[in-house]
């Protein structure tokens, strides 16, 4: 298996509601599928994502889209140390300090995100790239 990717919530939805950047993530998808690369993401981002895609595409649906993505996606546990070191990070924004501690944490290569305030924020031990740039390194 090559690398470990975290995916933030605004890039799974890019992909599942077909945004912006929704070519850029539906590549970043097959890479995944190749084996090439494994993605994760949290069970919060699972509720961010449950919440717009219900607003989408009802209930059942957005159901059977986490399924499908599920797939293909693991989701990461965040424990109470992890939470408090979240907290005291220089991150103010707290569900990105939340999931960026997460990612280090589980010891992730990547965190995939689109969130420009982000990453400005990046730490030398867990890179922020967009999709595109991850694409990138894998051509």
């Amino acid at each position: 298996m090559g690398s470990n990717i975290f995916l933030d919530a605004n890039v799974i939805l890019d992909q599942m509601l077909k945004r912006k950047e929704y070519d850029s993530m539906r590549q970043l998808f097959q890479v995944v599928l190749s084996g090439r690369v494994a993605a994760f993401t949290s069970p919060s981002i699972i509720h961010i994502i449950g919440y717009w895609l219900t607003k989408a595409y009802g209930s059942n649906w957005s159901r059977q889209m986490l399924l499908t993505l599920l797939n293909d996606v693991y989701v990461l546990e965040l424990g109470h140390d992890v939470t408090i070191q979240a907290l005291h990070s220089k991150i103010q924004d707290i569900e990105d300090a939340l999931q960026y501690h997460t990612a280090i944490y589980h010891d992730m290569d990547y965190f995939i995100s689109n969130d420009k305030k982000l990453k400005s924020l990046e730490t030398s031990s867990l890179p922020i790239l967009t999709p595109t740039e991850l694409l990138r390194r894998f051509k």
